[in-house]
């Protein structure tokens, strides 16, 4: 069975999610993600048996009712998209844009579900007074109902019963975790997709978060935070403080789009951060994560 994700979400870690499972430990109570997003890996780890009970947060209120429609009403949810996909027909893109314009002045999960089904890349971008501002992607009609259907009754399935919803700033849902609680953290203001020069609902402290992560340690919560990257020799993001004593791995994402274009073999590597606390529980070492690296390099270049 393939994976089901009826969000799509441009930076989402679906693609990584296996590798980033690695990294957990054996048993926790609760798999915490504070910037949900599209919920690669806690659908992952549902799908993988990795976690039994789960708390999806995000400061993007729409989105978080989508999920909640999407894990709790997935029927409902299944049967108002396939209503909003069909009446697009024969006028697509000024079709796209009526439903954007609903979307802002309603916030409905309905029309937003659309509209990430259909935008460019993706990408979900706001503008600064916050509306959704993305353009239609006009080759394509966005995922086909059906397939949307099958998406959201997977993702469902794996969920319902077992996940707690909430749209408040992350800081508030990592005050709640404990040591028996694993963290995933992908904040949207780091990464290589912070250069694409999309805007996310909300903004997030540098400073303030990696306040955060210090009482995360004095806790001994144990986390994986995605947080930075390089393409080539070129980084990405804000450094982390060595204070921290965090675990550095990074893993292999792949070629690079424009590095494709541009035929140069540049490849994309996303950043991954284990906690103390997670390091002691999982029993590895820096020197395991940097042999682990080297087998990342060593399998690219076979």
């Amino acid at each position: 069975m393939k994976l089901p994700h009826p969000i799509p979400y441009q930076g989402s870690k679906r693609n990584l999610a296996g590798k980033i499972l690695r990294y957990f430990p054996a048993a926790f109570d609760r798999l915490i993600e504070p910037f949900a997003g599209s919920a690669a890996i806690s659908i992952a780890s549902a799908f993988y048996f990795k976690a039994n009970h789960f708390v999806l947060n995000d400061v993007n209120q729409p989105l978080m009712s989508l999920w909640d429609s999407i894990i709790n009403s997935p029927q409902h949810i299944a049967k108002q998209y396939y209503d909003i996909w069909n009446g697009q027909h024969g006028n697509e893109e000024d079709y796209y844009y009526a439903i954007r314009d609903k979307f802002n002045e309603t916030q409905r999960a309905d029309y937003l579900l659309f509209l990430l089904a259909k935008c460019v890349k993706a990408a979900v971008r706001y503008n600064a007074q916050g509306n959704f501002n993305q353009s239609p992607d006009k080759r394509r009609l966005g995922r086909n109902p059906q397939l949307m259907r099958d998406a959201i009754l997977g993702v469902s399935q794996l969920l319902s019963g077992k996940t707690e919803i909430y749209s408040a700033d992350y800081s508030i849902i990592l005050n709640n975790a404990t040591p028996n609680d694993l963290v995933y953290m992908d904040p949207p203001y780091q990464g290589t997709g912070q250069n694409g020069g999309f805007s996310y609902a909300g903004s997030i402290d540098f400073e303030d978060f990696i306040i955060a992560l210090f009482e995360l340690n004095k806790k001994n919560v144990p986390y994986i935070l995605s947080f930075d990257g390089r393409t080539g020799d070129k980084p990405f993001g804000n450094p982390l403080p060595d204070k921290l004593h965090l675990t550095k791995i990074e893993i292999n994402a792949g070629r690079s789009t424009q590095a494709t274009l541009l035929n140069r073999k540049e490849y994309t590597y996303e950043a991954l951060y284990l906690s103390p606390s997670l390091v002691e529980r999982i029993d590895m070492s820096k020197k395991a994560a940097k042999q682990y690296v080297q087998h990342e390099l060593f399998a690219l270049h076979e």
